[in-house]
């Protein structure tokens, strides 16, 4: 990820509305600016999950595979608990964390970027929480992703307390107009 964007979408076909594709609305999101794209779907088989990144390259995404490898990714996001990946490899990885120590063990780990979450009450995970304090997302030696309650009314805010960027999924997945939510992050998350 160089540069880092600071929009990071992750998927969550589940929460789509009803007649609605994952491709579709990825496609929608890339005219809006979307760059990167985080694949988790982990139900798809990893030929289902390939062909889908495969797809999702085409489009103009760079994709990163959660959890688990996608062949020609542009890097790997882990859980919390996965081991880090061999450095030979994988070139590009981050991590999900939940606390500012975790962040720094993820660097110390090698990893180029983490999400910290919860950002703010999340209708994804529900009860999932409490939200992380505004000061843990400042002051890191990687780039650091607001996750979880994200929206363009608080975007700006987590870029404030020294996020360097957003990273967003239901508010994507469920939205009438993916492309306006990704537009609207955008303009809130710029430099």
């Amino acid at each position: 990820m160089n540069p880092p964007p600071r929009l990071l979408v992750l998927t969550d076909r589940s929460q789509l509305p009803l007649g609605r594709s994952l491709r579709a609305v990825l496609t929608l999101c890339v005219e809006a600016g979307l760059t990167h794209v985080v694949l988790r779907e982990p139900d798809l088989a990893d030929e289902q999950r390939a062909r889908l990144a495969a797809d999702l390259g085409a489009s103009g995404l760079a994709v990163i595979a959660a959890h688990r490898p996608v062949p020609g990714s542009a890097g790997r996001h882990l859980a919390a608990d996965q081991p880090a990946p061999d450095a030979q490899t994988v070139a590009a990885w981050g991590r999900s964390c939940h606390s500012a120590p975790d962040i720094a063990a993820a660097a110390r780990e090698g990893a180029q970027w983490a999400t910290l979450s919860p950002y703010a009450p999340t209708l994804s995970k529900p009860g999932y929480g409490p939200p992380q304090p505004a000061a843990a997302f400042a002051g890191h030696d990687i780039p650091v992703y607001a996750l979880g309650g994200v929206s363009a009314a608080n975007a700006a805010a987590a870029r404030a307390a020294g996020a360097h960027g957003v990273a967003v999924m239901g508010a994507v997945m469920r939205a009438p107009d993916p492309a306006g939510v990704v537009a609207a992050l955008l303009r809130e998350v710029a430099a």
